[in-house]
């Protein structure tokens, strides 16, 4: 798929945080392996068995705030979600090429705001081991305004706190149901993280991009 964006139309970008710009092992090994083997432990059941149980029960929420909430489960499973994450942190690391992406844009004038679903306890770790905050201008969970990235009041909340013009921005996400509800919005130029390797290789860069975006 080939994607061209002139750069010269863009003012702020707006970036999801995992799966965009930091890698999804630590997520998919912490929510698949390591919490469901702390759950099996506390309930004397096998690792299969606590992983059926707590895909069905995530599958709920899915796409709501709570889907999202390190407080929510810590309450629903009895578990000290935000302490468990602690344990696997040497898997928290940054996508290919991400901090030259970010640098990137950070000289050629462009505002980035990170924009993420994750809890701020899943945020404030994952920036202590990766100091993606030096890179971006700002960052805004989901959870600041009580409403998902799916959600239209997600979008409302932040181009009220954060103005941007929706014909000059870009969303970089990996969600294509929240790239859906960007568009809804307004949000005129948006790419899915399917193709953001081969994007940011393609696209009409600005001149103090790297040469090989």
């Amino acid at each position: 798929m080939h994607i061209t964006l002139d750069w010269n139309q863009i003012d702020t970008v707006l970036l999801d945080m995992d799966g965009t710009l930091l890698d999804l092992h630590f997520d998919n090994f912490f929510w698949l392996e390591h919490m469901p083997l702390a759950y099996a432990q506390k309930h004397n059941i096998s690792h299969a068995e606590a992983k059926s149980r707590l895909v069905n029960l995530f599958d709920l929420h899915r796409g709501t705030l709570n889907w999202y909430c390190l407080d929510y489960w810590t309450d629903a499973l009895g578990m000290p979600i935000a302490e468990l994450k602690k344990d696997i942190t040497h898997k928290i690391g940054f996508r290919p090429h991400v901090q030259d992406f970010l640098t990137a844009l950070r000289a050629a004038g462009k505002r980035t705001v990170i924009v993420t679903n994750a809890h701020r306890d899943s945020v404030d770790l994952k920036l202590q081991h990766t100091n993606l905050g030096q890179y971006v201008d700002r960052i805004i969970s989901s959870h600041d305004y009580r409403e998902p990235k799916e959600s239209q009041v997600f979008w409302q909340h932040l181009l009220r706190e954060e103005p941007f013009d929706k014909q000059r921005t870009l969303l970089l996400d990996d969600s294509l149901t929240v790239l859906e509800s960007a568009r809804l919005f307004g949000i005129a130029q948006l790419s899915s993280g399917l193709v953001k390797s081969q994007l940011w290789l393609r696209t009409t860069t600005p001149s103090t991009a790297p040469s090989w975006l």
